[in-house]
């Protein structure tokens, strides 16, 4: 068998551009189903024949198996080899998509699915740490979502056709060949990775009420996101739109996306993080507010366009603001792990409140959940820019 399976320890340099190029592939493999999820939930429906709500389950059920091995990693990657880790997460995802072509019962498809995502998420956990042990982990993760988001901007776009000549079938053979062709690289990935802590310039020990509201802020923030993300494909065609022209807009504000995350790296402190947060949460909230009922392509394409550019903005700075709420780094381990379990939760919970091709509940819900993380991260935010502000004043000069 090849040494990355049975357990090669051939040391290689983290900073070198084959194990980053590594790295980052795996980054863009793990969420290959998540990522288009919107067009993956449309098919479902469309050429599976699962209904609404069965389709929702569907996409719990692998941000579940996602988020079980996400957790699970934050307690035992330092125990294992994780050149294995990358090679049967690659495998497992290829066994269950290639099973998901021949089943018809949604029970046993939410099941593979599942599976499935146990293996994304061993993918997604350690392609990030990895990452984090380069010496400008910064750009590198700049790198990682922007090559995420150009194979969804890219998927979104093809998947219409790709349904329509090769049906839903030749679009899960794609996941499933997908993690095939990054087999090779594993080599070129680290064994091991050694934890280092990095405290945050700004870090001060928030009182553990504050903690916790802040952690439930980023678990409603990613609930919210899982509530609307998994259905904006249909709320589209709802809305009167065509199968390309949804996807189309899709694509777009999957490049929004990349524009938003590369904003967040520019303007870093600059302008603290409450605004920046406020617009973000806020203003993905006010989107959903134009996809109700009929609507154009220009509204459709221009409010996925500002929603994504705004998710891509708001999420590194939940991630700076947790890294800043202890210096211990702990509360970001938990943000990852609440995180998860939002996305994870989302989408079957959006399927309780749809009326049969009626997403406006979705809607709304989503938007109710963003307020709700607004209104909680809102006081760790404030109260750890007092503390830092009056420590700072208090220092003697040099």
């Amino acid at each position: 068998m090849p040494g990355f399976i049975t357990g090669d320890s051939t040391p290689v340099d983290v900073n070198a551009r084959k194990c980053i190029g590594a790295a980052i592939l795996m980054g863009v493999v793990g969420p290959e189903v998540f990522i288009v999820q919107p067009g993956f939930v449309q098919g479902l429906v469309e050429y599976l024949g699962f209904d609404d709500k069965t389709a929702g389950y569907v996409a719990s059920g692998e941000m579940f198996g996602i988020a079980a091995t996400t957790i699970l990693m934050t307690f035992v990657a330092h125990r294992v080899n994780w050149r294995q880790v990358f090679a049967w997460s690659l495998l497992v995802i290829f066994v269950a998509n290639a099973l998901c072509t021949v089943v018809a019962d949604p029970q046993t498809f939410v099941g593979l699915r599942f599976v499935a995502g146990l293996g994304s998420g061993g993918l997604i956990s350690l392609s990030f740490a990895a990452i984090g042990l380069t010496d400008n982990p910064d750009r590198n993760f700049g790198f990682m979502i922007m090559w995420v988001l150009i194979y969804g901007a890219i998927a979104l776009l093809l998947m219409p056709t790709a349904y329509g000549l090769a049906g839903m079938n030749g679009v899960l053979w794609f996941f499933a060949l997908f993690p095939l062709a990054a087999l090779p690289f594993v080599r070129w990935l680290p064994v091991s990775g050694e934890e280092h802590v990095q405290v945050e310039e700004d870090a001060v020990n928030l009182p553990a009420q504050l903690k916790g509201m802040a952690l439930f802020a980023m678990m409603f923030y990613f609930l919210a996101q899982g509530v609307v993300w998994a259905y904006l494909f249909l709320i589209g065609l709802s809305g009167g739109l065509g199968e390309q022209a949804v996807a189309n807009g899709l694509t777009i504000s999957q490049f929004a996306g990349i524009v938003g995350a590369l904003l967040a790296a520019l303007l870093a402190h600059r302008y603290g993080r409450a605004r920046p947060l406020a617009i973000g949460i806020l203003g993905g909230a006010a989107c959903l507010y134009f996809l109700v009922g009929e609507f154009s392509f220009l509204v459709y394409t221009t409010a996925v366009v500002v929603y994504n550019f705004l998710w891509n903005l708001t999420h590194p700075f939940l991630l700076g603001a947790m890294a800043s709420f202890d210096r211990t780094g702990r509360v970001v381990v938990y943000a990852v792990a609440m995180q998860m379990i939002g996305l994870a939760i989302g989408p079957g919970l959006a399927a309780t409140v749809i009326s049969e091709g009626d997403y406006i509940n979705v809607n709304w819900f989503g938007a109710g959940l963003f307020i709700t993380s607004f209104l909680l991260i809102l006081p760790p935010v404030l109260t750890q820019a007092r503390r830092f502000h009056a420590l700072a004043a208090a220092k003697p000069p040099a």
